[in-house]
């Protein structure tokens, strides 16, 4: 069942992505509460947003509706997308769009129409007969019951499926064993107190002889199972799943250790040194004020180099802030283009801090340290290269780097200090580049 866990879990991240980044395109009418109730006459010309413990929506929204709760029930119409997540989602009435749903229970009712897709993760899937797709389904969980009619092609990744409507065009199924028998836990303890009963659904793949598929059937199963005659009109092709051996881990010889140790010191080295020869090629002033701000304040460094590496996670959490709370705020004003527009901005400069403090811990803040330790030992061997512009770098680099790789050898017992030390030089590098950049908003705000 290894490809059915990877299809479900990544269907269900596509889904939340999907319910996390969902922006509107002018403005949305917005609802939270305990309990919210859309009547039967009522008509929302907006996007609809809601948060609650209970949805039920029987009225009409020209938009899109995207709720979380508990139960999410739609009896009514919705001329767009239903993008919901909660406990038990039901579809009763009509989607002109697609479905995209997650949760417990997704039930779809005997006159549930939906003019697009549904897409889904969850425990049950049901879709009771006389319902009608006009385009896909697409749904990983533990069980499905398809006894609607799907016009277009059915993908799924499930322990147990029954097919017992019309199916247009293909059907891709990646099941369970159709000998396992019913395994694990009743379905009451995934779902809790679902209102909508939760049918038990035969492990493997199941289809009723009233059942039609127009095109080609495609499982996964050890051996062929018998289908009723005349059900698959195209060709039915079975897959073997992969066999889930473990298999014992090889362990590596010490000589590999070694090589694969020395291999990783290279990697580490070179580059940095080469990085190191660009950067005091190009900043060398710059730079050698870092040098010198390290070596006069090493301990005020390395404090404010935790200070500094703690700060970039409030940042993190502080532009993600700004982002939602700017979204929502112009998102009432009814100003949706710049919702969107702000939630763009946080994710660009959320990804620019992240690749700068990258950048920074992983490249500049070794090189800054290396350069400190360099010409802390060419003076004190009183060595005329103490002043070149490039030899205490890269000696200072490449000490640093030996002693990390010396200290995390894998034959010895410590090789858990190198990674402790590793991330002490980065955190000395990082405070001499806080404080340099202190000092200097200092200095600026004294000489405006």
């Amino acid at each position: 069942m290894t490809k059915i866990h990877k299809f479900f879990s990544a269907l269900t991240l596509l889904i939340l992505l999907t319910l996390t980044f969902a922006t509107p395109a002018y403005a949305f009418d917005g609802r939270s509460g305990d309990k919210v109730i859309i009547n039967a006459g009522d008509i929302i010309n907006d996007d609809l947003y809601v948060g609650a413990n209970e949805l039920v929506m029987d009225g009409t929204v020209n938009g899109d509706v995207i709720a979380g709760g508990q139960m999410i029930t739609i009896n009514g119409t919705v001329n767009g997308d239903v993008m919901a997540a909660g406990q038990t989602v039901v579809i009763n009435g009509t989607v002109t769009g697609s479905v995209r749903a997650a949760g417990a229970v997704i039930f779809f009712g005997e006159k549930a129409e939906v003019g697009k897709d549904i897409v889904g993760a969850g425990y049950s899937l049901e879709v009771r007969k006389g319902s009608v797709t006009s385009r896909d389904v697409i749904f990983g969980g533990g069980q499905i019951l398809l006894a609607g009619d799907v016009n277009r092609n059915v993908t799924v990744g499930t322990a147990a499926l029954e097919i017992g409507g019309n199916i247009g065009g293909n059907v891709k199924a990646e099941v369970g064993e159709a000998n396992q028998g019913q395994a694990g836990p009743p379905p009451s303890t995934f779902t809790g107190q679902s209102t909508v009963p939760v049918p038990l659904v035969t492990p493997g793949l199941t289809i009723d002889p009233s059942a039609k598929i127009s095109g080609n059937l495609e499982y996964t199963q050890t051996s062929d199972l018998a289908f009723p005659g005349g059900v698959v009109a195209g060709k039915v092709t079975r897959t073997t799943p992969p066999a889930n051996q473990s298999r014992p881990v090889a362990q590596e010889t010490a000589a590999q250790k070694v090589g694969t140790w020395t291999l990783n010191l290279i990697r580490s080295l070179v580059p940095l040194i080469l990085i190191g020869l660009l950067l005091f090629w190009l900043f060398p002033i710059f730079f050698k004020s870092l040098s010198e701000k390290l070596q006069n304040r090493p301990w005020p460094s390395l404090g404010w180099g935790v200070i500094a590496y703690a700060a970039f996670f409030f940042a993190l959490l502080l532009i993600l802030f700004v982002m939602i709370f700017g979204a929502i705020i112009f998102g009432l004003l009814t100003l949706g283009s710049l919702s969107g527009t702000i939630i763009w901005l946080g994710i660009l400069t959320l990804l620019a801090f992240i690749v700068g403090f990258v950048l920074i811990t992983s490249f500049v803040a070794k090189i800054v340290f290396g350069a400190t330790i360099g010409k802390w030992i060419l003076v004190h061997a009183n060595s005329s290269l103490a002043e070149h512009k490039f030899w205490p770098m890269v000696i200072g680099v490449a000490i640093t780097i030996v002693v990390i790789a010396v200290i995390s050898f894998p034959l010895i017992p410590t090789g858990f200090l190198g990674g402790l030390l590793n991330f002490a030089v980065t955190l000395f590098g990082l405070g001499a580049i806080w404080l340099w950049g202190r000092e200097a908003l200092t200095k600026k705000s004294a000489n405006p």
